[in-house]
Order: structure tokens, then C-alpha cells, then sequence
């Protein structure tokens, strides 16, 4: 039951923008085996001053990049992942054309009692 946010330089098209949404349900359904239609994603457009862009740690970024903040249950395994940071650069590569050093993933584990996905139960705790 990942819980995804993107955040992204205003001026993309909405079928831009769906395709990152759709790659990212691909890329979980297939590496994090969520279950069907579990998509619960949001997206953030930035202006050019409300944006910024590091080449921290090698990697070439360019104004294309990408930022995705998923939060996971804590039982996803290193593997997993990898996994789908692997898959997600490339199938965001195939479409909507994102480079793979624009594809920025931060992964953040969240205890399973500290999720409630509606009608104010914890569902899994």
C-alpha cells in the first residue's frame, strides 16, 4: 500500500504527467506486487524559482528531473527496492522519455500500525 507524491517543473502536459503516474503503478505492481488498482498518488508542479536542482553525488540532473517520495509498509525488502528503483527509471524512460538521472526515488518505510487508509481504522496495525 505505497502512498506516492511527485513534484516536478511546471509545464509538463497532462499526458507527460500520466505517464509518470502510469510507469510508477507499473513499476510497483510488478517489483512491489501491490495489489491491483492500489494507486494513491499525488503530483506537485513547481515554478522555475520554487525548484532546485543538486548534481550532488555524480549524477548529471537536468531541469527534467523527477522527484517521488514513496512511503511503504516497512516490510519491503532491500531486493524489492532495488527492484523498483531499477524498474521505475526504465519504464519512465520508455514514456514518457524521462533520462534515467532524472529519476529521483526516496523510499520512506512506515510501520504498518501507523496507516489508516479510511473511516478512521488502523487496517493493518
Amino acid at each position: 500500500m505505497p502512498i506516492i507524491h511527485v513534484s516536478l517543473r511546471a509545464g509538463k502536459s497532462e499526458a507527460y504527467r500520466q505517464a509518470i503516474f502510469d510507469g510508477l503503478y507499473r513499476a510497483m505492481r510488478e517489483t512491489l506486487h501491490v495489489p491491483e488498482d492500489d494507486q494513491f498518488m499525488t503530483m506537485s508542479e513547481h515554478e522555475a524559482a520554487n525548484f532546485r536542482i543538486g548534481t550532488a553525488y555524480g549524477v548529471a540532473r537536468s531541469e527534467d528531473v523527477v522527484y517521488i517520495g514513496i512511503t511503504v509498509f516497512d516490510t519491503r525488502t532491500a531486493e524489492q527496492k532495488k527492484a523498483l528503483f531499477k524498474r521505475t527509471a526504465e519504464l519512465l524512460g520508455k514514456n514518457p522519455g524521462i533520462r534515467p538521472e532524472d529519476v529521483f526515488i526516496v523510499i520512506v518505510p512506515s510501520a504498518k500500525e501507523n496507516w489508516s487508509v479510511g473511516n478512521g481504522v488502523a487496517q493493518f496495525a
